[in-house]
């Protein structure tokens, strides 16, 4: 609990002791008062009319007519102060003997008066004990709430005088203390206050600021030096280009192999924002808008003649300073890693695949014409076995042809030569086009194969047509291939906002979604599928349909079916 809760809650509650002593106190004291003029107001004037009477009642025999009205005066004021039981009747009998003693005067009669009198002060003075019994009760009531409650006021007023010091003094008496040992360079000492948040959120801060000072003891300056000396020599002897940033892209730190690539000196960057460096600077400029998106695509720099590529990559700088538990970024560092060994050997590789698939397709080519001339029969009849062996032999000669036809496109892709032929294309025509390719292989497994138009007639996409249907045929010949005998294969061509979307569903196995970011790499096959391809149908389309400035894509799930899809701009 906090302290000025404590205090808050002590005094106030004092505060509001007193108030209902007060309170009660007013309330006990005005009810005295009350009780006191009842007494007056009732019994007493009516003690007092009755004397005045029995004085009046002596004087009539000397002097009867004062006597007479003095008498009738109190009588009426009498009526008037009726507050006792029975006072009433006795009153009235007292007026009823007075007028037959009026018309008659008798000693009976007088004495008559005289003991309606006697009744009557009677009466009050037993109206006046009662009462009086009612205020001291009242009175002993006051007396024990108004001492109750002072009692307790005591007692607080007494615990907070023992306590409060103490809460107080006690937490600032350490403080002192610990404050003294770290002046006198003890950076071990630690404070822990119990009770108020207060002094433990400055026992938490002193011991924080005790950590840094015993941090910064133990750290001499000479040894900062040797560390730092170590992380540049370190830095430097990269083969990477290092390029360190603080929080306000402050450039405090770059290696040789940066200052290689940037063709800048230390002392144009050092100090100075990378902003700066960038106005002058195209690659430092470059670096910049990736900071935030690295670029997928590596970066190409030309230096010492030479074309050089290099993957960036952007470390963020996060410490947790000593006393503190959140983290604090302090910065990044771009690391631009020179990757032109591996670049030159996807391309040597690259190249290779392309010659040797170029090579192998005379050769394959000539297989194939060879056993089209061998079944012709102006050559001989052949018999069964031969026939399927030339059957087996075709079919092998075209998956070698298919094969060596995909390696050359995808190394057509790969090294950029591959040339697109972007024009305004009927998406129509297009799957048309592709589903008179694949017929013959659906009609293998009784397949059919329907399609739906959303688009008008005359929206086109903007695309190379043989490109785009050699994509379709790829999706559809994998449709038919995963399909099973007799089910069906739907091909949905739809208008978006400002493009057309091309989608192929089949009902086969369906692909599990671990799968679907791997599908569309080079020479990836789903595991337990069975593997008569080569990997590379969907790399070179996802290629084609990027180079059209399209998107492609899967959805699918495992025993639901596929959807591949591919989106084209219009024309």
């Amino acid at each position: 609990m906090k302290l000025k809760t404590k205090l808050t809650l002590g005094v106030g509650l004092l505060f509001l002791l007193i108030v209902l002593l007060s309170v009660i106190g007013s309330v006990y004291i005005n009810k005295l008062k009350s009780d006191t003029e009842k007494i007056l107001t009732a019994n007493y004037n009516s003690i007092e009319f009755s004397k005045n009477m029995l004085l009046a009642l002596d004087k009539i025999a000397s002097d009867s007519a004062v006597a007479i009205k003095d008498f009738r005066k109190n009588s009426i004021l009498q009526e008037k102060n009726l507050t006792e039981f029975g006072e009433k009747e006795a009153t009235q009998n007292l007026n009823l003997h007075f007028r037959d003693y009026l018309q008659r005067p008798t000693v009976e009669k007088e004495k008559m008066i005289r003991e309606d009198l006697v009744t009557i002060m009677s009466l009050n003075m037993k109206g006046i004990e009662r009462k009086s019994d009612i205020a001291i009760i009242t009175a002993e009531n006051a007396t024990f709430w108004i001492v109750s409650l002072g009692t307790v006021c005591f007692l607080i007023a007494v615990v907070l005088l023992v306590n409060l010091p103490q809460t107080i003094a006690e937490p600032i008496k350490q403080l002192t203390f610990s404050i003294r040992q770290i002046a006198d360079k003890n950076y071990n000492q630690r404070v822990h206050f119990k009770g108020s948040e207060e002094f433990n959120d400055l026992a938490r801060s002193f011991n924080i600021m005790a950590e840094k000072l015993q941090e910064y003891e133990s750290s001499t300056l000479s040894k900062q030096l040797m560390d730092k000396k170590r992380i540049e020599t370190l830095v430097n002897n990269m083969h990477d280009a290092v390029i360190g940033l603080d929080e306000h892209h402050y450039i405090y730190m770059i290696n040789d192999e940066a200052l290689k690539i940037t063709n800048l000196k230390k002392e144009e960057m050092i100090g100075k924002t990378a902003h700066e460096v960038a106005v002058n600077n195209d690659l430092i400029r470059e670096l910049l808008k990736n900071i935030e998106n690295p670029a997928k695509e590596p970066i190409k720099i030309v230096t010492d003649h030479k074309e050089n590529y290099f993957e960036q990559e952007i470390i963020p700088i996060n410490i947790v300073k000593t006393g503190e538990q959140e983290k604090k970024n302090i910065g990044k560092v771009i690391l631009l890693r020179n990757i032109t060994p591996f670049k030159e050997l996807d391309f040597a590789k690259t190249n290779f695949i392309a010659t040797i698939s170029h090579e192998l397709k005379t050769p394959i080519s000539a297989i194939k014409m060879g056993v089209q001339l061998l079944e012709n029969q102006k050559f001989g009849i052949l018999n069964e076995q031969q026939q399927e062996l030339l059957k087996s032999i075709n079919e092998d000669g075209q998956r070698l042809l298919d094969i060596t036809g995909e390696l050359l496109n995808l190394s057509q892709v790969e090294t950029g030569n591959i040339r697109l032929q972007i024009e305004s294309c009927n998406p129509k025509e297009m799957v048309q086009s592709a589903i008179k390719n694949v017929e013959k292989l659906a009609e293998q497994k009784n397949i059919s194969i329907t399609a739906r138009y959303l688009t008008g007639d005359h929206d086109l996409v903007s695309a190379d047509f043989d490109k785009t249907v050699w994509v379709m045929n790829n999706f559809l010949s994998n449709a038919i291939k995963h399909s099973f005998q007799e089910e069906s294969i739907s091909i949905t061509v739809e208008r978006q906002a400002s493009s057309v979307r091309f989608s192929i569903t089949d009902t086969g196995k369906g692909i599990d979604e671990k799968y679907h970011r791997q599908i569309f790499d080079r020479y990836f096959q789903v595991p337990g599928e069975h593997q008569n391809g080569t990997g590379l149908g969907l790399a070179i389309s996802k290629n084609f349909i990027e180079k059209q400035h399209g998107e492609i894509g899967v959805k699918s799930l495992p025993d639901q079916g596929s959807t591949f899809y591919f989106v084209l701009p219009l024309a």
